[in-house]
């Protein structure tokens, strides 16, 4: 069994999530990037120290045993077979994104998106000279679908080269169906449209929901599409910057190659290499348990809000460990949401106005942390929302 009850002290540690922004308050929990607080299992930390022991620290490549490794585990966790051909490393999936843009599409190009989704699918469109055209998703009764007349008109109606798909959708907690998966596959399919699928939290999946691979909808499907997927969240790795691109089309392969060595985008390095080899070599028990773990924290939220803070909805999520929250009813705006979450119930959230249309009024948990923890965030926000009366 492990310990995912542990607290651990990551203040001062050059953490992201608890240094950016140099914020002192003590009180302050930390509930914002998608950055489990649990410590990786021991065999990456074997792994990694093994290495740095070696003491050597030339160029790195990946060994035929770290492509088997990331085969093997998407085999046997979502029945997804992948040839080592089709492996493109790269040292994070924002970076692959980016890679994809300027590798599939040209300047002034329009991509799609589907919001309120991750907001570096933004960045990663802008910041690269095309054009973002927004889907927006429709939320009824606690739930999100997608409207696919509306989703096919506007690929017509704006010449959409791109779509970016987020599989499992950060941050509403979406896990999409085999028959959405296929709509969405076949309209983009007729109307020549590339699509970059997103699956860095697709080992996130919680009881009757199933993760499939966007190859696993329709064979026809690798013709014109992109699988990301890395360790990093699944094993808390995002450090070390490692994930594995899945291109089966050997043009499109070709076309992602050539940016990446355009860029001057290397390989991950050599402790990102080893801990991805680890951890899914040895990894499967560990991720069964956080997996019981996070449910136990998702259930314990949802009867919290119900109970304690019922003006709260929690959408209930299919997948990842971010819960969607909205907060509409406290009646206030985003500014005035975000001050006083951070300010008076002294959480530091991601705000659902970053990631886009349908995004105000709504905060994103992050919920992989001890329930210790997770009790003394509800319990905060309780005690701010009372005393505002």
């Amino acid at each position: 069994m492990y310990n995912f009850d542990k607290e651990i002290n990551r203040r001062n540690t050059n953490s992201i999530k608890y240094d950016r922004n140099n914020i002192q308050n003590s009180r302050i929990i930390p509930m914002w990037v998608a950055d489990m607080d649990f410590e990786t299992l021991p065999e990456v930390k074997e792994a990694l120290i093994k290495r740095a022991q070696h003491g050597i620290f030339g160029y790195a490549t990946p060994t035929n045993s770290y492509y088997q490794a990331v085969i093997n585990w998407m085999k046997a966790r979502h029945d997804f077979e992948v040839e080592k051909d089709w492996i493109i490393t790269t040292s994070g999936i924002v970076t692959a994104l980016k890679l994809a843009v300027r590798a599939f599409t040209q300047v002034d190009d329009k991509i799609m998106i589907m919001k309120p989704v991750y907001y570096p699918f933004d960045a990663s469109i802008k910041l690269n000279h095309r054009t973002v055209v927004e889907c927006p998703l429709v939320f009824e009764n606690d739930s999100y679908t997608c409207d696919f007349e509306l989703f096919e008109k506007t690929i017509i109606d704006n010449d959409i080269k791109m779509f970016i798909l987020c599989n499992p959708h950060n941050p509403i907690g979406k896990v999409w169906t085999k028959d959405e998966l296929y709509q969405i596959g076949t309209i983009c399919q007729k109307h020549h449209v590339i699509i970059v699928s997103d699956e860095i939290h697709m080992d996130f999946v919680y009881k009757v929901n199933k993760h499939i691979p966007f190859y696993n909808v329709d064979e026809s499907f690798k013709d014109f599409s992109v699988i990301c997927t890395a360790p990093s969240k699944t094993f808390n790795l995002a450090a070390l910057q490692t994930s594995n691109i899945i291109i089966a089309n050997e043009e499109l392969r070709k076309l992602f190659n050539e940016e990446k060595d355009a860029s001057g985008v290397t390989d991950p390095n050599i402790f990102g290499l080893e801990a991805c080899e680890a951890a899914y070599t040895y990894g499967a028990k560990w991720v069964d348990e956080l997996l019981e773990y996070l449910q136990g924290n998702i259930d314990y939220m949802n009867d919290f809000l119900k109970t304690r803070l019922p003006d709260l909805k929690m959408v209930n999520p299919q997948g990842l460990y971010l819960i969607w929250v909205d907060m509409r009813a406290l009646g206030m705006d985003k500014d005035e949401l975000e001050d006083f979450m951070l300010n008076k119930a002294n959480l530091w959230l991601d705000e659902g106005y970053i990631f886009g249309t349908g995004g105000d009024g709504f905060e994103r948990f992050n919920i992989a942390c001890p329930r210790s923890t997770l009790k003394r965030a509800l319990e905060q926000l309780e005690k701010a929302i009372r005393q505002r009366g």
